[in-house]
């Protein structure tokens, strides 16, 4: 039986691609002569959001030229190749990810796709010796981002991740000031992420396909489902199959800090309560008022979220509060401060951030691609792994509305219901890869 070659390329098993990709492919070593001599060369997987803003982070740097851009979605992939020709650049379109990784053309690739397919994408990119900047958060699953940092090791890869606040000067500074003993012992942290622009999402009617959307292959893994402009583009975020809702999308980052400035790593359990408090009938899956608490030995770490108000901690609509006995240090992405606890210590005003976080992601990605020196990166694909793991167990304490405790040894949380949630579930003729 004859099948197309897009039908084919939908339907084959990752676990074939991988390898026939890894075959196919000479590793960026035995191209190191030839690439000296020549800017690195950038593909751009998933362009509609925070894909675009990291390539053209990326392509500000002096020994960078992009080559190639690839979205399910023709509209898209004609625009920003409008836009880049604009600049000068000149680029191939590709609707399907595969013939992008394919090319010769495509030194590093930028997946700014959803969440559910990070693993895939990152894996085959990996596979086919490419270097990776890959979107937060890693994995849309505990066991996908594991299966990425075994792809990124096995084919010895450089893979940032785009948590780009870890690239700034002053959550660094910050950091450094927690480390420091200033504030005391510190028993509680706190995350958070309040976006009053998140507003309710309308329940809308499925519909045709749009032209010039792949819907099929944008589904890839996931259940079949009609169209549904709610399910789509940047709304993806609030549906299970593809996302899991602020605490995935902004808790790795504030989560990330929390972690870093405790010298934090697994925690001893995970609670979790909340629901769909301000929308109860809207579209969205996934909680829009959310509170966590991550149990460790001597501290708590708590993390807060609600869609469609402001009103957060310290009058802030994110950040890290590390509350000490002294005082209390305050981080977000406009700067710190101290607040002291009576007089105790002396107040640190406001230190304004004095960077750009993303472009500074940029430059220490490509850096490290140019020197393969992995220890360098800001955000190596482990670290990646580690927060997006860290706030999958948050979510899966929502969901199975149960104190969860992880089993390192076993990679389990030793309880049924917890334990269907580690693994993503893969359909349509897709395997999570075997690495």
């Amino acid at each position: 039986m004859h099948h197309s070659r897009r039908k084919f390329i939908q339907q084959s098993t990752v676990l074939a691609t991988v390898t026939g990709l890894a075959s196919a492919f000479p590793s960026f070593h035995t191209l190191a002569s030839e690439r000296s001599q020549t800017k690195i060369k950038v593909g751009a997987i998933g362009i509609n959001g925070m894909g675009w803003a990291d390539l053209q982070a990326l392509i500000k740097h002096p020994d960078v030229l992009c080559t190639s851009l690839c979205d399910v979605d023709k509209n898209v992939l004609d625009k920003r190749t409008k836009e880049l020709a604009d600049q000068g650049i000149k680029t191939k379109g590709y609707l399907n990810y595969r013939e992008l990784l394919e090319s010769k053309d495509v030194d590093v690739v930028v997946i700014g796709t959803p969440d559910h397919w990070h693993c895939l994408q990152t894996v085959e990119a990996c596979a086919a010796g490419k270097d990776v900047y890959v979107e937060k958060p890693l994995g849309n699953s505990i066991t996908e981002c594991q299966t990425m940092v075994s792809a990124a090791k096995q084919y010895d890869r450089i893979v940032q991740v785009g948590q780009w606040q870890r690239s700034q000067q002053h959550f660094k500074d910050a950091v450094a000031f927690v480390h420091s003993g200033k504030l005391g012992k510190i028993r509680l942290v706190k995350a958070w992420a309040y976006q009053g622009w998140m507003k309710s999402i309308p329940v809308k009617p499925d519909t045709e396909v749009p032209a010039g959307v792949d819907y099929k292959l944008w589904l890839g893994p996931t259940k079949n489902r009609p169209f549904n402009p709610n399910r789509f583009h940047f709304e993806f975020r609030w549906f299970w199959d593809y996302a899991g809702g602020l605490m995935t999308d902004w808790g790795v980052h504030m989560l990330d800090y929390a972690l870093i400035g405790m010298k934090a790593t697994t925690p001893k359990s995970v609670m979790a309560a909340g629901g769909k408090f301000a929308y109860p009938d809207d579209a969205a899956e996934t909680p829009d008022t959310l509170t966590t608490v991550y149990e460790f030995d001597d501290f708590n770490i708590q993390w807060e979220h609600a869609n469609g108000i402001d009103g957060g901690p310290y009058s802030r609509n994110h950040g890290v509060a590390f509350i000490g006995n002294n005082g209390t240090l305050v981080v977000n992405r406009d700067g710190w401060e101290v607040i002291p606890e009576g007089d105790r210590m002396e107040a640190v005003p406001l230190q304004k951030k004095v960077d750009d976080g993303l472009a500074l992601h940029a430059v220490n990605f490509i850096e490290a691609v140019k020197s393969r020196d992995k220890s360098s990166l800001n955000a190596p694909i482990e670290a990646g792994a580690h927060i997006a793991i860290f706030s999958q167990m948050g979510n899966i304490a929502y969901r199975t509305g149960k104190k969860i405790h992880w089993d390192e040894a076993k990679g389990s949380f030793n309880d049924a219901d917890a334990d269907q949630l580690i693994t993503a579930n893969y359909y349509n003729g897709y395997e999570i890869p075997k690495i």
